[in-house]
């Protein structure tokens, strides 16, 4: 599939122009020069072609922005990517020392580019765009991304500039892993140890990573879409707009993905909001992986692991059986082991055990040890079955469901677990009139 990739300096609205192009608020859009840092993906549509877009962080020099460097080698890896760069400029600054050093950047490519003249609100400022002919890159296009003026005009001389299409690649329906934690716990070191690519900004500042970047992964007989989010902090401390709305797409991401790996810091311990992304993802019945990073700065013992594996294990209980890894992502330790068990935890989660199955197992196990009595009345379960659910859900028919009290709904799911692999996976027990 081609490759469309929009560029330029800061604030001249890239990301209002992918949000348009991609059909929905994908990337976060703010007044503030910087808003977008990493490399950002979508998938559009125009007459029966499809093709992908890139939205990149604003490029510039000698900013106040900590995070200049980085998003300049991201805005160079984007136009390496793209079959088409769409050059965006401002109508009502005119041509900036950041557009010609922008321009002589791209005057280096052998690309097909497109010089697009954005927040031309009205026929006034139509005049203003021609001097962008100066910077040698060919016709500008005049367009307002806000309003969406001159957007088809813009989609057209993109699907004249791209190359012939190839085979469409079907885009399949596959697994969604979503890499979530608290700021600073090395989510995005992951997504690029894993990619072997410096896919997304690294740095030490939390807070960095501001948008949910998906990427294809498709290596080592696995392929699934790789989210990276960002870090959730406790909702008194989230101050920015900025931040509320990265926040908002992290738990967005959790909401659409198939199986979360919860990244926890070994450095600084199990913490409170490190429970409330836990519980986060257990509402939305997302299979998990907790993987603890850092593992390289704990001093051990010979029973360091073991404790920190039961510390986790009763906090998050009663669902424990949930899958750890400990690894160091900047020394690739056991990295690879993350991947193969949330696919593992992605099979589990669509495992569909036959009603026969189900009823010879769990049965005579009823039998031997049924409900407690209540007020006199016994209860008696004779059926169950797998609901027909995208999440593991189990149905038991009784004569009295309502006298049946948590602890044995535990003592059923944990049966279950006994018999089949659905660790990592939440499980749903519903008791029910016969």
């Amino acid at each position: 599939m081609s490759i469309v990739a929009i560029v330029g300096r800061p604030n001249v609205g890239k990301s209002t122009l992918f949000n348009r192009m991609v059909g929905m608020r994908k990337a976060i859009v703010n007044d503030t020069a910087g808003t977008t840092r990493d490399r950002h993906y979508g998938k559009t549509d125009w007459n029966g072609r499809e093709f992908s877009v890139i939205d990149t962080g604003g490029y510039s020099y000698n900013s106040d922005d900590v995070f200049e460097e980085e998003i300049r080698k991201q805005v160079v890896l984007a136009i390496e990517e793209a079959d088409v760069i769409v050059f965006m400029v401002e109508v009502s600054t005119g041509i900036t020392d950041l557009d010609y050093i922008m321009a002589d950047l791209l005057r280096r490519t052998s690309k097909k580019m497109i010089v697009v003249v954005n927040k031309v609100d009205n026929n006034e400022q139509i005049y203003g765009s021609h001097e962008f002919y100066s910077l040698g890159l060919g016709d500008p296009i005049c367009i307002s991304a806000m309003s969406g003026s001159g957007t088809g005009e813009l989609m057209d001389a993109i699907l004249d500039a791209l190359p012939e299409d190839t085979k469409a690649e079907e885009y399949e329906d596959l697994p969604k892993f979503a890499i979530v934690g608290r700021p600073n716990v090395g989510k995005s070191s992951l997504t690029n140890a894993l990619l072997d690519s410096e896919r997304n900004i690294v740095t030490p500042i939390a807070g960095t990573t501001r948008d949910s970047i998906h990427t294809r992964y498709n290596k080592f007989g696995m392929d699934f879409y790789l989210i990276d989010t960002a870090g959730l902090r406790k909702k008194s401390k989230v101050t920015e707009d900025l931040e509320f709305f990265s926040v908002l797409r992290s738990v967005r991401a959790i909401e659409s993905s198939d199986v979360c790996i919860l990244m926890i810091d070994a450095s600084a311990g199990v913490e409170a909001q490190d429970m409330n992304i836990f519980s986060l993802i257990v509402r939305n019945k997302k299979g998990c992986v907790i993987v603890v990073n850092k593992w390289d700065l704990v001093e051990k013992n010979n029973n360091t692991m073991r404790d920190f594996t039961e510390a986790i294990r009763n906090r998050i209980s009663p669902f424990s059986d949930v899958p750890i890894i400990f690894t160091s992502v900047i020394n690739k330790q056991r990295i690879l082991d993350v991947l193969q068990t949330a696919m593992r935890v992605y099979y589990s989660r669509n495992r569909k055990i036959p009603t026969s199955q189900l009823n010879d197992y769990i049965l005579p196990i009823i039998e031997e040890t049924p409900p407690p009595s209540t007020k006199g009345k016994y209860i008696r379960i004779k059926y169950a079955t797998q609901l027909a659910s995208p999440t593991p859900s189990f149905a038991f028919f009784a004569n009295l469901p309502q006298y049946i009290k948590e602890p044995y709904k535990r003592f059923i799911e944990n049966k279950i677990r006994e018999r089949w692999d659905f660790s990592g996976v939440p499980l749903q027990i519903f008791f029910r009139t016969k």
